[in-house]
């Protein structure tokens, strides 16, 4: 028989962080553990981690550790340490619609599996034998600010940096981003930028053409989520590769996600399993991109260094070259330890680092 024990956690940022959303300060999380009712001394952890107005599973504090402890109990009625589960909707098949409730339960019980050691899955990665690329998360804000950030990036050595931008200061943060191409070519330095769905549909493609005259390698969600046909469109017609990030939350059935990727024909598609289904939806949108041909790369939808463990080692089972999104661990002021380091733009599996 297993037990539970959840523990909310309130993680400030270091620095306020700015997005055409509007300015995080600070970021919530529920962890989950979970541990033989007859043994508590091996326990597997999750993070159970929200962006509030984007996780579709949250609308209040009260309303969301109700459901998590709803799961929970039935999750531990339901299931033994003997089972091998990979598709935990098939038990719980209403998780399906609380994604980082999903994921905080897959991680968790995978972990305690694995004997309570933070390691779900083994790879070269995790072995200390291969890095994971990532980007360099460039917020927005005050000019300076930016420049702050983009020069601290180029000192630690990434060669990809991705930037958020909006509608508001276009011209200000195009210009930043002209004289950064002016300094480095796309061979020297890959450029991209995430719009968080900006643009005016009627628009955009104005937007884009002007940010493919600076050889970026793409633009996430430049329009919001939910006009596939304006979506369609784009994509067919743009310039600039789009990658879709927000559009993919809420879509977890097989036929959906077929009929997303069939309808848009997006040139990437990015991938955060706190908002898009958990591990086993995440694996299934890889799958379903990777028939079509679609690349994709894994991104950590905010999360404290207990998910994004988790999530890198998620991304080190797969043959992806592309730069992921995985530099968040250091936004906080505290945080969990963790054997992830981030050496010249590569993320690092450090088996000699102590996390406990």
């Amino acid at each position: 028989m297993l037990q539970y024990s959840i523990e909310k956690k309130i993680f400030q940022f270091k620095i306020p962080s700015g997005t055409s959303r509007g300015v995080l300060t600070q970021k919530l999380a529920w962890f989950v553990k979970l541990s033989k009712k007859e043994d508590d001394s091996v326990f597997g952890l999750g993070e159970c981690s929200i962006i509030e107005g984007l996780s579709p599973d949250f609308e209040s504090e009260t309303q969301y550790e109700d459901k998590l402890i709803s799961f929970l109990e039935e999750f531990i009625q339901k299931t033994t340490l003997e089972n091998d589960y990979e598709d935990f909707t098939a038990i719980l098949p209403e998780l399906k619609n609380s994604p980082s409730i999903l994921f905080g339960l897959e991680t968790a019980f995978i972990d305690l599996k694995n004997g309570g050691k933070q390691l779900f899955f083994e790879t070269d990665f995790t072995r200390g034998r291969q890095n994971i690329p990532i980007n360099g998360l460039i917020w927005m804000g005050i000019e300076s600010f930016i420049q702050t950030q983009i020069e601290a990036k180029l000192s630690a050595g990434y060669s990809c940096i991705k930037m958020k931008i909006g509608l508001e200061n276009f011209e200000e943060e195009f210009r930043i981003l002209q004289q950064l191409r002016s300094r480095f070519s796309a061979k020297e330095l890959i450029l991209r930028v995430d719009a968080n769905g900006a643009f005016p549909k009627e628009n955009a493609i104005s937007y884009l053409d002007k940010l493919a005259e600076l050889d970026l390698h793409s633009i996430e969600q430049p329009i919001k989520a939910g006009n596939w046909e304006e979506m369609s469109d784009l994509c067919s017609i743009t310039k600039l590769p789009i990658a879709l990030d927000e559009e993919l939350i809420g879509i977890y059935e097989i036929k959906q996600k077929i009929n997303l990727l069939e309808k848009i024909k997006p040139q990437f598609i990015i991938l955060k399993p706190s908002l898009h289904g958990g591990i086993f939806g995440t694996q299934e949108w890889i799958k379903l991109a990777e028939e079509r041909n679609i690349p994709w790369w894994m991104t950590s939808a905010l999360e404290s260094n207990i998910g994004l463990n988790a999530i890198a080692q998620l991304t080190s089972t797969y043959e992806n070259n592309l730069h992921q999104g995985l530099g968040t661990g250091s936004l906080y002021v505290e945080n969990s330890p963790t054997n992830l380091e981030i050496i010249k733009g590569e993320m690092i599996y450090n088996n000699s680092l102590k996390t406990s």
